[in-house]
């Protein structure tokens, strides 16, 4: 039978994401661009591809980490769950399935739309 799980506390949410976040930045390697040879082109668009791929996924993490830690500093400063445009209550749903989130829905959406 399963047993329905209570949400993680903020804090615990945040530093847990944040420390699956930092350990996801180690694993992301990317490989500075090597000697080139004259060999096959396919063989070096693909290196070039995949090292642009995997830029583009540190990058990301790495913007997902400050949104994380942002996250840590509103609740440090009290004003965490309350939309940083509009200042309405984020829902308590979004919330607990994104601790980070600093935009009500409704705000995400205008931001998103931009």
């Amino acid at each position: 039978m399963d047993v329905p799980q209570t949400p993680l506390p903020p804090r615990e949410a945040l530093l847990a994401e944040r420390d699956r976040t930092l350990a996801e930045l180690d694993e992301l390697q990317v490989e500075g661009p090597g000697q080139m040879t004259y060999g096959s082109q396919a063989a070096a668009a693909t290196h070039v591809f995949e090292q642009q791929r995997d830029l583009a996924l540190r990058e990301r993490t790495q913007h997902h980490l400050a949104d994380v830690d942002e996250a840590l500093a509103r609740l440090d400063a009290g004003t965490w769950g309350a939309c940083t445009s509009c200042h309405k209550p984020i829902a308590a749903e979004r919330l607990e399935a994104l601790p980070w989130a600093a935009h009500c829905i409704d705000c995400q959406r205008t931001k998103a739309r931009r």
